[in-house]
């Protein structure tokens, strides 16, 4: 029996900032990002935008486009690294808000979980729910990645930033991929890149050597969560790399081959934390596997490997180019792009295999394939990847400066026929932080 994704969808931010734009504002010479890292576009949340209500309109896409009744989902599972509370789940959520179209009590029988480990916690997310699948060939899940990548102003990953979600149907006999059962991991404890949180006391606060109560904190050290995370790039490359290129080596172990397993795959896909990072990334794992002596940087540059970055690795970067870092959707928006562009180019994959190289910082690295189904052009078509990236609407360097640091109170773009934030409750003492949504 196959297990894997039956239809995807995905929901982006309607308006982008050109990093050409950011980098003449930041005294970036603009093709040290546009031709160095592959970067075009900066996708950002509007003032109505969270990880909620991109996770929760791409699963509305995902059920209206395959007609789904809300009775036949028994799980939905959100992979995140950037929930918006301590304890409740972005999965609840989406199934709230949901309701708001199918009904009250329509999702009451599906079970909602969410799962972090940085960018590959959607990839946790999927791999749970395929062994799921496997033992209830009968039922169907959804797997969502939602994230928004916020970096600090003017600090070196503010140009990476991206934002929004993809949502996968996960059921026995797919029409779009059926997974492997073996997958290569590598893990190790670091703090390459994490979000703590914060403690200050109320003197450093405040200025004061008594504690008051202070919007109802009676303690003296005070906590706080800041969306942008602490890392050091050059730590978490190396990471990176070391992690995918054992995670891979223990797949090919597992699968007990002896050849160069990357020939077996169509299109390899990696997470990309910028546009460039599987090319420059996966030359580690090529040396090794074509036991070549020179440096990096030279295999990097020759004629053999720029062959294979173009066929396999190409596909994966168009869409990231357009959007920025997704976190843990951007290894399927390589999917999702690598797919998009088969179908334009009319290229027959049908059961042709893809290679997942997924990371997560902290650190954590999977490997596995899939083979591509012989109904994946009729799933694909239904979603357009390119023409919503076509139709994104530019913001100046202002607007991205008042939306990044919150200042901003009113939408760039009326929403229309989605799901949006709506108010955060201030008064209401057992509802304090609560968020909530409408469909609009």
């Amino acid at each position: 029996m196959k297990v894997g994704i039956d239809s995807i969808s995905i929901d982006l931010p309607k308006i982008h900032l050109p990093i050409k734009t950011l980098a003449l504002n930041r005294d970036i010479e603009p093709d040290k990002l546009i031709k160095g890292l592959g970067l075009q576009k900066m996708s950002f949340p509007d003032v109505h935008n969270d990880v909620v209500t991109f996770a929760a309109n791409a699963v509305f896409k995902l059920l209206q486009q395959e007609q789904i009744n809300p009775q036949e989902i028994a799980r939905i599972y959100v992979g995140t690294e950037s929930s918006v509370d301590s304890s409740k789940p972005i999965a609840s959520y989406i199934t709230a808000l949901l309701e708001q179209h199918y009904g009250a009590g329509s999702f009451r029988k599906c079970d909602t979980l969410d799962m972090t480990f940085a960018c590959i916690g959607a990839v946790d997310a999927l791999q749970t729910t395929l062994d799921f699948i496997r033992l209830n060939p009968t039922k169907k899940a959804i797997v969502v990645a939602t994230d928004n990548a916020k970096y600090d102003l003017n600090s070196s990953g503010e140009y990476t930033q991206g934002a929004g979600a993809i949502a996968m149907l996960i059921t026995a006999n797919p029409r779009l991929l059926a997974f492997s059962n073996e997958v290569g991991i590598s893990a190790d404890g670091v703090f390459d890149f994490f979000k703590p949180r914060r403690n200050f006391t109320k003197n450093e606060i405040l200025n004061t050597t008594d504690n008051p109560e202070w919007f109802g904190i009676l303690e003296n050290e005070i906590s706080f969560y800041k969306e942008q995370p602490v890392f050091d790039g050059h730590y978490s490359n190396e990471c990176y790399i070391n992690r995918t290129s054992e995670a891979y080596f223990n797949f090919k172990e597992l699968t007990n081959q002896t050849e160069s397993i990357y020939k077996n795959w169509e299109n390899v896909l990696m997470h990309l934390p910028y546009c460039f990072q599987a090319r420059r990334t996966f030359v580690e794992i090529y040396a090794k596997e074509n036991q070549l002596t020179e440096e990096n940087k030279v295999i990097a540059k020759s004629e053999n490997y720029l062959d294979f970055v173009s066929k396999a690795i190409f596909p994966s970067e168009i869409a990231s180019g357009q959007i920025g870092n997704m976190y843990t959707g951007s290894i399927f928006l390589g999917l999702l792009s690598t797919l998009e562009y088969h179908l334009q180019n009319e290229n027959d994959i049908a059961n042709k295999k893809i290679g997942f190289i997924a990371y997560g910082s902290g650190s954590k690295a999977k490997v596995f394939e899939a083979e591509v189904q012989p109904q994946w052009q009729a799933v694909v078509a239904k979603v357009g990847l390119f023409d919503l990236l076509n139709n994104s609407a530019e913001i100046d360097f202002g607007t991205y400066i008042s939306l990044h640091k919150k200042e901003r109170k009113q939408s760039v773009l009326e929403p229309k026929n989605e799901f949006v934030l709506d108010y955060i409750e201030k008064e209401n003492p057992v509802l304090i932080g609560a968020r909530y949504y409408k469909l609009v």
